[in-house]
């Protein structure tokens, strides 16, 4: 199959990359640095500088959109909350607009969200049919998703991520200090919902392939953790590491509302990945940081 991924140098992408590219179909990237997609994507992935490149008469037959900043790397200003917005829901925009321009449509559009979505819901078991919670993240996620459903003639999967766990950065590199020690971060009592990078990207194959898929996918493991408790299993597993505790009022401190990302959470539950059948290699914490961190 012919793939358009937005996104794809990032940490997911470029694991993505690799995996399609392995089964055989032909991988674009969109990027603004064209020139490092080879070096981190793979030679024979085509990288696109502008979606001006893509023609009418061009075909792809999956459209990939995992393109964002960083939501919580800079303070959420007025001018970095225009950033966010822009990166996600202008560029998801804009990908409509190419869909609808297209003379052979896609078959499949998946675009990316956030379990952010659901806003701060305590204890509260959400899946995929749970309404949408209340703050900047979950109002991002929801202009996101909406962009995304406007594109036309194809299937569309919305993929409200959770934390993705790596090697190679992401939350798990947060967490773990320089210093030797886990993180937690407030009461710990806050859920985490994750997932191992190989089954995200695997989770992917299966949207790609699964016709009667569609709408929001959480794409997180079927055994959340709170932060206390992932935190616990980071130390059982990568022994010698000692427990570290942040303060709540010392992260609302540094981060202000971005604190939020780290003092709430979401206990979210991959109903729909669940109903296709798909079998988890990593379900349980403790294996996913076992295989991750025993390299």
């Amino acid at each position: 199959m012919r793939i358009l991924i937005t996104g794809g140098t990032g940490l997911i992408g470029r694991k993505l990359c690799r995996l399609l590219h392995e089964k055989g179909h032909q991988i674009t990237v969109l990027s603004r640095r064209p020139e490092s997609v080879p070096e981190k994507c793979g030679a024979a992935v085509k990288a696109f500088a502008s979606l001006d490149e893509w023609q009418p008469d061009t075909v792809f037959d999956v459209i990939i959109n995992l393109a964002g900043e960083p939501i919580a790397d800079k303070a959420w200003s007025e001018k970095r909350r225009q950033a966010l917005l822009d990166s996600r829901v202008a560029l998801t925009e804009k990908l409509v607009d190419k869909i609808a321009r297209a003379r052979v449509k896609p078959a499949v559009f998946l675009s990316g969200s956030a379990i952010g979505y659901y806003g701060n819901r305590y204890d509260e078991a959400l899946d995929e049919s749970s309404n949408a919670g209340q703050g900047f993240a979950a109002d991002l996620c929801i202009a996101w998703e909406q962009a995304a459903l406007q594109a036309q003639g194809m299937r569309v999967c919305l993929l409200r991520t959770g934390l993705v766990l790596s090697r190679d950065g992401g939350i798990l590199a947060k967490m773990l200090l320089p210093l030797g020690m886990g993180v937690r971060f407030g009461s710990g009592m806050q859920w985490m919902s994750w997932i191992h990078i190989d089954d995200y990207t695997q989770l992917i194959l299966r949207l790609i392939a699964d016709e009667q898929t569609n709408g929001p996918v959480n794409m997180t493991a079927p055994n959340p953790v709170n932060n206390r408790d992932f935190t616990r299993t980071l130390v059982d597993v990568q022994h010698g590491l000692a427990a570290f505790s942040a303060p709540s009022a010392l992260l609302n401190l540094m981060l202000g509302e971005r604190a939020g990302l780290l003092l709430e959470g979401q206990r979210v539950l991959p109903n729909k990945v669940l109903a296709t059948g798909y079998s988890f290699r990593y379900p349980d914490l403790s294996s996913a940081l076992g295989n991750l961190l025993s390299a």
